[in-house]
């Protein structure tokens, strides 16, 4: 696959390499884990200071095949993207070309309906409450969308990236449709997409069992919460075992 600009991405001359194989890991490792979604849902990474121009996956490529040199490079100031060859699917550019036109720190956009995430988002009331170590985390750290109003083409994309205002809210439950998460980098926005899911299911099982839930108080989850925060190596400890994995099981990823 070619990328969008007007040559191909090629090893010899690096467009992006790093930031590619780091979004290429994280879409291999969303199928592994179960949280893609047939060739739905997309990725994407912020390349330039001002953030407009970023990664994403090409239309109708499923997440276990996709490679480094297969990710689009768009401008979400291009208002002519979806009319280009190989051009993006619509709900892709609507969503993540929204972000990255409106939100400079949402560096890269993780947008996936897994199983609990979803689950949660489909529930009257879409609150996280702190039950443990990992609900916890978000204390604080998520915004409720109950706006949903129909695929994300671009005037939805413009109504969920005007949500993103408080910087320490890097994550959308989004009502009736999935969960959205940003982050300064791959492995911190894939770190987060990751413990949101195990919470969510953490927390769906719990419900299932009809017993009361032993919720802490707002000033211990606010504490661990802000622990998380500054457990600094952690993001990028567990993101580079991910590629390792990947370098030793499938390294086509980076190609």
């Amino acid at each position: 696959m070619q990328t969008a600009s007007t040559t191909p991405f090629s090893r010899n001359e690096p467009d992006h390499y790093e930031e590619r194989i780091d979004l290429a890991c994280a879409f291999r490792w969303a199928e592994r884990l179960n949280m893609h979604e047939s060739v739905a849902n997309h990725f994407s990474l912020a390349v330039s200071d001002d953030g407009a121009k970023f990664l994403i996956n090409p239309n109708l490529a499923h997440f276990r095949r996709i490679k480094a040199s297969d990710l689009l490079l768009l401008d979400a100031n291009d208002p002519d993207t979806l009319e280009r060859p190989g051009a993006p699917d619509a709900t892709a550019w609507g969503l993540h070309g929204s972000l990255h036109r409106r939100c400079p720190h949402a560096r890269c956009a993780l947008h996936v309906h897994s199983i609990y995430a979803t689950v949660l988002a489909s529930l009257q009331d879409s609150t996280l409450p702190p039950i443990d170590q990992n609900t916890a985390m978000f204390f604080e750290r998520y915004v409720i969308d109950n706006d949903y109003a129909g695929l994300a083409f671009e005037s939805e994309g413009e109504r969920c990236a005007k949500m993103f205002t408080d910087p320490a809210k890097r994550t959308m439950i989004m009502g009736n449709h999935g969960i959205l998460i940003i982050g300064e980098t791959v492995a911190e926005a894939f770190n987060r997409l990751y413990y949101f899911e195990r919470a969510a299911e953490t927390y769906i099982k719990a419900k299932w069992t009809g017993e009361p839930l032993r919720v802490m108080s707002d000033e211990i989850a606010r504490e661990v919460a802000h622990e998380v925060d500054t457990y600094s190596p952690f993001a990028n400890g567990h993101f580079g075992e991910l590629k390792a994995i990947l370098d030793e099981e499938d390294p086509s990823y980076r190609n």
